[in-house]
């Protein structure tokens, strides 16, 4: 069985740590990644750690994580609440999906309280904060077993 956990991020993380730091905070996105790697290690597994502003970019890797990667930690950010293509590409994948958004999603406008990929998620984590990445890759391992 793989091991390869594949942590994809959706538009404008990549401003993580600049935009709207009272709502995400001021860690990087890079910082979050280091973090997620050396828990991967510490708990045995691979991690790859994509970000994108595109929605074909995370369909496709969603796709070329089939057969490949143990399970898919993605935080879809805007296109949570509009993308159906992203919900079809992550049925087509076998293993484990966890949703994840660094803020509470459910205190914030109405249209954020709606989640196409929470309809494949094993698991929605909100509210955690940056932390909530390794709190996703922590349980990612136990689902694995």
């Amino acid at each position: 069985m793989p091991s390869l956990i594949r942590i994809l991020n959706g538009p404008n993380l990549n401003l993580l740590g600049q935009r709207e730091p009272e709502i995400y905070g001021r860690a990087t996105l890079a910082d979050v990644e280091r973090a997620c790697r050396a828990l991967g290690t510490d708990l045995g597994l691979d991690v790859s750690f994509d970000q994108t502003n595109h929605e074909g970019q995370i369909v496709d890797w969603v796709q070329e994580s089939r057969g490949v990667a143990a399970g898919i930690i993605i935080n879809p950010a805007a296109l949570t609440h509009t993308s159906v293509a992203v919900l079809d590409a992550l049925n087509m994948f076998d293993g484990p999906v966890i949703e994840l958004h660094i803020s509470q999603v459910h205190k914030r406008e109405s249209f954020r309280q709606h989640s196409y990929v929470s309809q494949r998620a094993d698991a929605v984590m909100a509210g955690f904060g940056v932390q909530g990445y390794e709190l996703a890759l922590r349980h990612m391992a136990h689902l694995l077993g």
